[in-house]
């Protein structure tokens, strides 16, 4: 499984990202910052265009992020996947046949050890490490759980994006719209 060859995943933080997300040659896109009441329109909006969302459960405002949410956005707004932090979110969006990211903030070594415990029980499709700028835990990570790798937050330049890549992740989520245009093939 993967995003049929795509490197750069556009992270949109806000309708101008959207708009400039249908206007270029990606596929997938992360739907970060946005509220329920927009979010069937802007699902639609990306289907009609022939793109596919990934949601960030997480970061819907007027949703309670729990398995009933899951339910509700796999019903009613159909995306391609979910990414989030939580592990019952992970494994409803697996349930329902949606491509299923987990999450990861790596804040040190422990939270490290229980987000790979986490993982080896759901086991999702993806793992989103953040901060993605570190290539030695990419590369532990993938290493470690055999489960595909996206690199995220704080990757502002080509060169972290090629380092990311390099140390083993299938590709790097990124609201910098200047390196959607550098990358874009």
């Amino acid at each position: 499984m993967g995003f049929e060859g795509q490197t750069i995943l556009p992270a949109l933080r806000n309708m101008k990202q959207f708009d400039q997300f249908l206007q270029s040659h990606y596929e997938y896109g992360v739907l970060l910052d946005t509220h329920l009441g927009q979010l069937k329109g802007i699902v639609k909006a990306s289907n009609q265009a022939g793109k596919k969302l990934l949601i960030h459960v997480d970061l819907i405002q007027g949703l309670k992020h729990d398995e009933y949410a899951v339910e509700f956005i796999s019903q009613e707004i159909k995306p391609a996947g979910l990414i989030s932090t939580r592990s019952s979110v992970i494994g409803k969006a697996k349930q329902r046949g949606l491509i299923a990211i987990q999450r990861l903030f790596l804040l040190d070594t422990s939270a490290l050890a229980k987000s790979l415990e986490l993982i080896q029980k759901n086991r999702p499709d993806f793992i989103e490490v953040l901060p993605g700028v570190v290539p030695s835990l990419i590369e532990g990570i993938r290493k470690e759980t055999d489960i595909p790798i996206l690199a995220g937050g704080f990757v502002k330049t080509e060169q972290e994006v090629q380092a990311a890549l390099q140390a083993g992740a299938t590709a790097v989520t990124s609201s910098e719209t200047a390196l959607w245009k550098e990358l874009q093939k």
